[in-house]
């Protein structure tokens, strides 16, 4: 089974093929990823890639484009003050699914 590394919004995730990951709000209008794989594992056999593996690309879809994260709330309060103030905050993802490691 063949894995990768790859960076995507500035995070980086270990990928397989069929895998769906839910990464960073992508721009709209994205359907297709051609990805550039940081490192490659296939069996027994690592490449690691400077920056990147040459002659590899990870190609991804997009299945949803906007998903929410679930709802924060973000609190702040100073005792015998009468400050208190209370912010909510949802993170928005996109979840793409991997076709293929090429």
């Amino acid at each position: 089974m063949k894995k990768a590394v790859i960076k995507v919004g500035g995070k980086q995730y270990v990928v397989v093929e069929k895998e769906t990951l839910r990464v960073d709000l992508l721009p709209e209008g994205t359907k297709e990823l051609a990805l550039d794989a940081l490192l490659v594992i296939d069996g027994e056999k690592t490449e690691v890639g400077t920056p990147t593996v040459k002659g590899v690309k990870v190609v991804a879809k997009v299945v949803e484009e906007e998903v929410k994260g679930e709802k924060l709330r973000v609190i702040r309060y100073k005792s015998k003050k009468r400050v208190h103030k209370e912010v909510g905050h949802r993170q928005k993802y996109s979840v793409i699914e991997i076709v293929s490691i090429k």
